[in-house]
């Protein structure tokens, strides 16, 4: 069943993946209106996601930042079908990084890194960062339910030279670098929502206290890595420039948590520069009314 579904489906994508961007923005637009129009699909959501992260703003504000959203998520959506056969030269034109010798500098001294950033903007096209570093760069993945677009999706990413591994593997692929002497700075997408039953740590996230991903800070602490935070900008329609900026480079001077929470403040700074730009149709709250007395 995985490879017919597989087999039904890819051809198509990597059909449509040849068209220009133009062409596939045209179909960005037709979708937008079933999506959002249509289907109304997680409308309710992204609006209630908008109410408990900004309930300062007025309602036709928040309403105006679910249509840019929904706007910028079929974009998002055409835009990762391009990426399965762009070439080097387009996604440099279009995905630019504006400071990576922050991130080479410390290669350069010998330090591991965590490069650590949220689901903003265009994070797929992210995946073309070894073009733009000296650093190797690793990136944690969550594995998917079919095998055949799994394998799929990491020949396409690894294109570009970066390679991945299970998120569940993180620590042993870093102890395995490590004493191979391979120096490497690891991607993490830390915003998402953890379970709370595996959850550690509770805090506020625009204003709402939910379950937070730890690991981070954790395998910073664990093996003395940089931190450096990534955000893409929207320039314009399938244009993004990319801005790192370091977080610590003594991650053992922070009490536990404090790390955590730098990186929440950075992640809530920069979504309120582009608050249609993030990804508002995961239910980042759903959690809210489950808090431990603990964390109270």
């Amino acid at each position: 069943m995985q490879f017919l579904s597989f087999a039904l489906t890819y051809p198509l994508i990597k059909l449509l993946s040849i068209l220009p961007l133009r062409v596939l923005y045209i179909i960005s637009d037709f979708f937008f209106f079933l999506v959002y129009y249509v289907f109304r699909y997680r409308k309710k959501v992204v609006l209630e996601n908008l109410h408990l992260a900004f309930p300062e703003k007025q309602e036709d504000e928040r309403a105006l930042i679910s249509k840019k959203f929904f706007k910028h998520f079929t974009d998002l959506v055409v835009e990762s079908i391009k990426y399965f056969s762009m070439g080097e030269k387009e996604i440099k034109k279009r995905y630019k990084f504006l400071n990576p010798e922050l991130v080479d500098n410390y290669n350069e001294k010998k330090k591991g890194i965590i490069i650590v950033g949220a689901h903003q903007a265009n994070w797929e096209w992210s995946t073309s960062m070894p073009l733009a570093l000296k650093t190797t760069i690793l990136g944690a993945y969550t594995k998917i339910q079919n095998k055949y677009y799994e394998k799929a999706i990491k020949k396409s990413r690894k294109r570009f030279g970066i390679d991945g591994y299970k998120t569940s593997e993180t620590i042993i692929n870093i102890q395995k670098n490590i004493d191979n002497n391979i120096l490497a700075a690891y991607i993490l997408l830390s915003d998402q929502s953890p379970q709370p039953h595996k959850t550690y740590y509770w805090s506020e996230f625009f204003g709402v206290k939910v379950p937070i991903h730890t690991g981070a800070e954790m395998l910073a602490k664990k093996f003395d890595f940089v931190v450096i935070n990534y955000v893409a900008r929207k320039i314009k329609r399938g244009y993004y420039e990319v801005e790192f900026e370091l977080v610590t480079e003594a991650p053992k001077d922070y009490k536990d948590y404090e790390l955590t929470d730098k990186f929440l403040e950075i992640t809530e700074r920069n979504i309120r520069n582009q608050p249609d730009l993030y990804l508002w149709s995961h239910k980042r709250f759903k959690h809210r009314n489950k808090v431990p007395k603990e964390f109270l």
